[in-house]
């Protein structure tokens, strides 16, 4: 009988509460699955035998013996190829991935037929961005008759605690260029520019955020259907926020290609500790209800984003693993919305409409 939840990366920084919040619902069919033995153990032994470690290997795949006892797999590793998630697929295994890549998820897309044929689950951007703000965007649509516009402003808390895989992506995307999705057509934009003013709430106030490769706007084009998306990020510190807009302006990110250059920026980004951990994800949508022009204002704040991170994943795993959803490869707003998600987590979010003359 298929009963087993394999967390990949389940010993890391966002995999360990992904794995707690689950084996407190499901006690002895939890794994923390990692390629250290040692790792996975020491923490299993914190979780009084709710979650069981298991030595894996993903370019390895899953031991044949395993493969009849998994029922759902949660990705928190980064991936250069969806090859597992074919396996996976192939062996009727649901599937969550909390990736950010969406280089990874263009090719997880592809996968569909694969998932409907072996009557499969696969939910893709869980976690808070992608993730909530995939949820706050699709409630923000939902308020217009017709959507034109969406802008994502993401805020990250300095102060806060950050997995390596996470400051290794963000560090890898400051230099960046990308294609968004604006008017319908594909522009290409850079990280750390255009930046645009928004209100971030009452204790935040007005935030400049920056152009940043989030897969969010490169998903809802099509999930949504609205002709031009972009997302922005910003952290609570202005200084640190304009001090990165002027890096980038200067040309100082394409350093970080070289190696060395690379590697003491994410040991720094590590080691940033004098900021807060806040973070708010703020979606400002522009769109006609009836024959009104109007904004749509959706914000929700918290602390601690990995730990949201982790908290949105296992509220989604939970629902895959104990509900027959449609089978198929799926962004997470093509099945859950914000309630279903955001009310379990105890979190607060503000909708404010207002009519543009």
């Amino acid at each position: 009988m298929r009963d087993c939840i394999l967390v990949i990366g389940g010993y890391g920084h966002v995999g360990r509460t992904i794995c707690k919040k689950l084996g407190e619902l499901y006690p002895g069919r939890v794994y923390a699955a990692g390629r250290s033995w040692d790792r996975a153990d020491a923490f299993c032994r914190t979780t009084d035998g709710k979650v069981l470690p298991l030595a894996f290997d993903i370019a390895l795949g899953l031991d044949p013996h395993l493969v009849d006892q998994v029922k759902l797999v949660v990705m928190c590793l980064d991936q250069a190829n969806a090859a597992f998630l074919r396996f996976c697929l192939e062996h009727s295994i649901h599937y969550v991935d909390v990736s950010a890549s969406y280089s990874f998820l263009e090719q997880a897309e592809r996968l569909r037929s694969e998932a409907r044929t072996n009557r499969a689950t696969a939910v893709l951007s869980v976690g808070l961005a992608p993730g909530m703000s995939n949820l706050l965007a699709r409630h923000a649509k939902q308020q217009l008759d017709v959507a034109d516009e969406i802008d994502i402003s993401i805020l990250l808390g300095t102060g806060d605690r950050h997995g390596k895989a996470a400051i290794e992506w963000t560090v890898d995307n400051l230099g960046t260029s990308f294609h968004v999705v604006s008017k319908g057509r594909t522009a290409e934009v850079r990280s750390f520019t255009d930046g645009k003013k928004t209100n971030m709430g009452a204790s935040l106030g007005e935030r400049t955020a920056y152009r940043f490769n989030f897969s969010d706007q490169h998903a809802l084009p099509h999930t949504l259907g609205v002709p031009s998306v972009s997302t922005r990020l910003c952290f609570d510190s202005r200084a640190i926020t304009r001090l990165s807009a002027l890096l980038r302006k200067a040309g100082l990110f394409t350093l970080l290609r070289l190696k060395p250059v690379r590697s003491a920026a994410v040991w720094l980004f590590g080691q940033l500790r004098f900021g807060t951990d806040v973070f708010a994800v703020k979606i400002d949508a522009r769109g006609k209800r009836g024959q009104k022009t109007m904004r749509v204002e959706s914000l929700v704040q918290g602390n601690n984003e990995a730990d949201m991170t982790a908290k949105v994943t296992a509220s989604v795993a939970d629902i895959v693993y104990r509900t027959e959803l449609p089978h198929g490869v799926y962004h997470i707003d093509q099945l859950f919305d914000l309630d279903t998600i955001i009310q379990p987590l105890g979190l607060q979010f503000v909708t404010i409409e207002t009519e543009i003359p």
